[in-house]
């Protein structure tokens, strides 16, 4: 990889946010699965894409065994920023049994190369065969109590016994992705142990601004993932209660600078609070029509982020 970047604003070493990108970003949702780029190649195109730190992914879609991961990445040159794990801890505390030894199992592994974030997304709606949503689509009051003693929970345990740092992610067709419900969680848990990572492109899903957000709460948005919406589908994706799988299929998560939110001032206000945060690069593409489509958008869109303004670095 080359250690300056051709456009200025990144260069290898020097102060800024942290761009790094994840395997969403080359249509990646499952561990195994032939629709998805695969994993040695994801690996290639990332280091020819000019980044540096990447996230884990589906827990087995890279190797799980620590050393022979860092053989791949040190091969590379690439180093991982956190780890990614789904919670249903409204449920309470056999949810939270369940969901501890899933985040163990993701987190020995990030952890022992070095990673200390972990990304914890809320179990999502159950749609039928027909699409349609079963159940409600938001939490009971015992649900929000439990969610949010569980989060605190788990925040804790981690820091004790990983030192690694719990970043709550919103998401579409989940009960938490309203600006409302992204407050509920943070007003409601402890800064020590729960804070966000701000997914730009799911928090516009429901109309959400990011900037004013982080304005609000600057002290508890701990780590981005960088995407955008296409706002002409979007319309048409709520009015109609398209899911989002669908959704992606049909380009909901746009190439920047495509779509909303714009980056620059996302990226201008987390510089000015935590110059040296992650923020990764992650559009939905599952699944890619050709394995030849990432790439190129991964590059330019890593170029895009050096033309925003922000301090930026790519190692």
């Amino acid at each position: 990889m080359n250690t300056t970047d051709s456009t200025a604003g990144a260069v290898a070493g020097s102060p800024g946010l942290r761009i790094g990108t994840a395997p969403d970003s080359w249509g990646v949702w499952n561990p195994v699965d032939p629709a998805q780029t695969p994993p040695t190649r994801f690996l290639d195109e990332v280091q020819r894409a000019g980044y540096h730190w990447i996230e884990l992914g589906p827990y087995g879609y890279l190797p799980t065994d620590p050393a022979e991961l860092q053989d791949a990445l040190t091969a590379r040159d690439l180093e991982l920023s956190g780890g990614t794990v789904f919670t249903g801890l409204h449920r309470g505390d056999e949810a939270f049994d369940d969901a501890w030894r899933q985040v163990r199992q993701v987190v020995g592994l990030s952890s022992a190369l070095g990673a200390r974030h972990v990304i914890v997304i809320p179990e999502l709606w159950e749609r039928g065969p027909d699409g349609s949503v079963r159940g409600r689509r938001e939490f009971t009051a015992d649900e929000w109590s439990a969610f949010l003693k569980g989060h605190d929970r788990l925040g804790r345990a981690l820091l004790e016994e990983f030192g690694v740092t719990q970043q709550f992610h919103s998401h579409a067709e989940s009960p938490i992705g309203t600006r409302a419900e992204v407050v509920r969680l943070l007003e409601g848990t402890d800064p020590e142990y729960t804070n966000l990572c701000l997914d730009t492109g799911h928090y516009a899903y429901y109309l959400g601004d990011c900037v004013e957000l982080i304005r609000s709460y600057p002290e508890r948005i701990g780590y981005l993932h960088l995407k955008q919406v296409a706002p002409g589908l979007l319309a048409d994706v709520l009015k109609n209660d398209i899911p989002f799988a669908d959704a992606v299929q049909q380009g909901i998560m746009t190439e920047p600078p495509g779509g909303t939110p714009a980056f620059a001032p996302i990226l201008d206000l987390m510089a000015g609070i935590r110059p040296d945060t992650f923020a990764i690069v992650e559009q939905d593409l599952y699944p890619v029509s050709s394995f030849d489509v990432p790439l190129p958008i991964a590059t330019r869109t890593r170029q895009h982020l050096t033309t925003c303004g922000a301090p930026v670095r790519m190692r």
